[in-house]
């Protein structure tokens, strides 16, 4: 096994093969699915794979905090965002879709029409 250094001699912080990290150990991703987050923490170990090509850096379980969620306030701005995403500035209208940046308007109101 060409990446297999449980010391961390080699590539610097503990490093296994794709799929042999050893259990308390997980991904950001993995981490996300669990409703969790690294906390700050520094990676523990990696996972390397393709030839050195791609790394996952894995994170303490033990240590992870839970996810934060956002406050109501934070909900209202992000809502009021996308809805200006939908709304044209030309007709004053609320699509079911997002503008294009590119037309700035509505596919009613562009030239070009339904595109």
């Amino acid at each position: 096994m060409v990446f297999y250094d449980p010391t961390g001699e080699r590539y610097g912080l503990p490093t296994y093969p794709f799929k042999f990290a050893p259990d308390g150990l997980l991904t950001r991703r993995q981490l996300r699915a669990r409703l969790l987050r690294p906390g700050g923490q520094e990676p523990a170990a990696q996972i390397m794979w393709r030839r050195g090509k791609r790394v996952a850096y894995l994170y303490r379980l033990d240590l992870a905090l839970p996810k934060r969620t956002a406050t109501a306030a934070q909900r209202a701005a992000i809502d009021k965002a996308l809805i200006a995403r939908r709304t044209c500035p030309t007709c004053g209208q609320v699509k079911p879709y997002y503008l294009r940046r590119s037309l700035g308007e509505c596919f009613d109101c562009s030239p070009g029409g339904a595109q």
